[in-house]
């Protein structure tokens, strides 16, 4: 069976709008270039070579798509062969090699893709979608890379919730001398954990 596996780049107040900087968002920008962040980019590197997928949401995936194909690189070369799925009502032809479109209802498309892969499912941005999967309890993995910036405006990770979501602290480290690395397991059956 797959493990969904979130893994995105956060401000201290739970920004993940922009970081970038190449979308318009008044305080877009507060990563910088991650080719330019030595331990970042070996991070990301590592990442996705240990992914078996990835899976997207359609904003998300175009941006990616804008991008990726033209690139060079080791990161490059392995995000542009990875098999990648969005989940979209919209997107009919998805043009980044090896995208598939999941059009379906998303619990049951990403329920099925978990029992299809047996590997690291890894979501990236798509905070929408996070939402959803973290909503109805199939994120498995949250690997997030904490910036030292509070914006005070923007998307965030997180949205309302119908319940607590325990977590289980299972990485930490500090990665270019700033920047926090957080590795939180999903804790499913929250009646064996203390908070």
């Amino acid at each position: 069976m797959g493990k969904i596996i979130v893994s995105d780049n956060v401000s201290l107040d739970g920004v993940i709008q922009d970081p970038a900087g190449d979308e318009g968002f008044r305080v877009g920008g507060w990563v910088g270039q991650i080719k330019d962040r030595q331990e970042l980019n070996k991070l990301a590197l590592d990442e996705a070579l240990a992914t078996e997928a990835l899976l997207l949401g359609r904003r998300s995936y175009e941006w990616f798509a804008a991008r990726w194909p033209s690139r060079s690189g080791e990161l490059a070369d392995r995000l542009n062969s990875l098999p990648k799925y969005v989940v979209s009502s919209t997107l009919d032809y998805p043009d980044w090699n090896n995208s598939k479109v999941l059009k379906g209802d998303v619990l049951d498309e990403v329920s099925t893709l978990k029992q299809k892969l047996s590997g690291d499912i890894v979501v990236l941005a798509s905070f929408q979608l996070v939402r959803t999967l973290m909503e109805h309890d199939l994120v498995d993995e949250l690997r997030l890379k904490i910036h030292p910036v509070v914006l005070g405006a923007g998307e965030r990770l997180f949205g309302k919730t119908s319940d607590k979501k325990p977590m289980r602290l299972v990485d930490t480290k500090t990665v270019d001398g700033n920047v926090a690395f957080l590795a939180y397991e999903v804790v499913h059956n929250a009646d064996h954990v203390a908070m």
